[in-house]
Formats: structure tokens, sequence, C-alpha cells
């Protein structure tokens, strides 16, 4: 199947099913996944091995099978999110908790760690707010594809894609101008765009982003989770977090990584953990994959 015949099938056909019967469509390919994926399985596992020690085995794999799973759902809904009429995504798609930080136009970071329901959430804020918003995504390497995603990312209000290649002068521009950037720091960028924090104990290459944009665009950081449920999502905003940025670049990323950790704990089956989290190590440590 070619990228532009599943772009169509995505805007044409899944777009107009029933939920229960996509999300059950996604169920099905991502049990199936879990058990054909077996390289993608054994990363999960890993992470999961890694970040919950004190869990069994079972609890483990039950959770990295929620993630095969979950992952399909949401990448289906990404059919209704980007095409269905608007006041179905509404419908959908919740936006809660500390609303009021997105008003006015004090620059605002959101930083929203990837998961899996990421995109429903960056379309809940632009039909919530009329403010200016940036984001950084990677390229997708089928151009098909890619302009699928970029299209989708965009398709409400003032929304800006920008590719990790433009620099941050676009960034900071549209922050200290009172917008919002929309940020997913917690990936492995490698050795020389990290610094070693911990995450889950472990340390963890980790990109200073969040505290260096923060800084630089004068922003308040808030957090936001967005979780899948039966009905669609609920993305939840978080009050402003408390003296951040610090000034000490090291102890703001560890906070980054705290708070993500506490984001995580209550839907850890929803967490992006197919990634080479800790592919990255310290000099002298042995690869973990």
């Amino acid at each position: 199947m070619s990228a532009r015949l599943g772009v169509w099938l995505m805007r044409q056909v899944l777009a107009r099913l029933p939920l229960r019967v996509l999300r059950g469509l996604g169920w099905l390919i991502g049990r199936l996944l879990f058990v054909l994926a077996a390289p993608r399985r054994k990363i999960a596992l890993r992470n999961l091995a890694l970040c919950f020690p004190q869990a069994s085995a079972a609890q483990r794999k039950a959770w990295a099978r929620e993630c095969f799973v979950v992952f399909c759902q949401t990448f289906l809904d990404r059919s209704w999110l980007w095409a269905a009429p608007p006041e179905l995504v509404l419908k959908r798609v919740q936006l809660q908790g500390a609303l009021h930080e997105l008003e006015g136009d004090i620059p605002t970071i959101i930083f929203a760690p990837h998961f899996y329901g990421m995109d429903a959430g960056g379309l809940a804020l632009p039909l919530h707010t009329s403010r200016a918003f940036t984001s950084i995504f990677s390229t997708h390497p089928n151009p098909a594809v890619d302009a699928w995603f970029m299209q989708g990312r965009q398709r409400f209000g003032d929304v800006r894609m920008l590719n990790r290649a433009d620099g941050v002068k676009p960034i900071i521009a549209n922050l200290r101008q009172g917008g919002l950037l929309y940020l997913l720091p917690d990936m492995d960028f490698g050795p020389n765009e990290s610094i070693f924090v911990p995450f889950y104990g472990v340390k963890t290459a980790t990109v200073p982003s969040l505290s260096r944009f923060a800084r630089l665009g004068r922003a308040k950081v808030v957090g936001m989770v967005t979780r899948l449920t039966p009905t669609g999502y609920v993305a939840e905003i978080t009050p402003a977090w408390e003296h951040f940025p610090s000034g000490d670049v090291e102890a703001d990323t560890a906070r980054m990584n705290q708070e993500l950790q506490r984001y995580i704990d209550p839907i850890p089956g929803q967490y992006y953990w197919v990634h080479k989290r800790f592919k990255t190590r310290p000099a002298g440590e042995p690869a973990v994959y």
C-alpha cells in the first residue's frame, strides 16, 4: 500500500467510522504488532524494566502490550482528528485543568511529553485559545506522510510547525511576542545536545531545551498530559511550575524529568516506551539495548 493511498483511506474511510469500531481495529492491530514487532517489543520491555524494577515481569509485559495497542489506536485516531468536522473533534477532545494559564499574553511553554495522545492535545490548544503557538517536529521521511502530518497539526488556529533545523530564533521570537510553545523534549537526541540527569533513577541523556527556552523567552512553563479515554481524549494543563527556570540548567533539566515521572506513573501504558530512551550512555557505561 502506498503512503498516498494510506492517507486517502485515513481521510475518506477511517475518519467516518464510529469511534468504538476504530478503537477495536487499533486494539487488534496493536495486539498483533506486540507479537510481530519483536525489536520494538524488546525495547519497550527493557525501558520498563529500567524504570519500574519493582513491578513484576507480568505487570511490565501488560504495560508494554498496552503501549502497542494505544500506539495503534492513537495513530488511527488521526483520521478523524485531522479530517472530521470541528464539532466532532471538540466533542471528543476535552481540555481541562489550569486553563487560566493560557489566558493573557505571558510567554508560555507547554511541556508536552511523548504520550501517545500528544497530537490530540496539540489540536485541543488552538481549539480553545486564539494565541499563536509554535511547535517542533522532525520531518517524516515519506513526503506524502509528512505533508499529512503537517497539515493535520496545523488544522486549527495560528500554528507554526518548525523543523529542528530552523534553529531557536523563530521560537524565541514567538514567545517574546506572547505566544505559546508546544515543546516535546523527552527524547534521546544524542550526546552533542544532551546532559545526563536522572530519569527513574537512571542517568539519562536529556536535552536542556526547556530550561533554555524558558530563560531566553522569559516564559513560564506548564505541563500538559493528554490521555486516551473510551470517548476520545482528555488533555490536562497543570499550574505553572514555581521557581522555573532556576538559573541552574542541570537542576532544571533534572526537575523536568521528575515532573515527567509524575505524569507517567498513573498511565505508564500510554507513554512512548518504544523509543530507545537510554541509547546514549555516559562514557564508560555499557549499552542497555
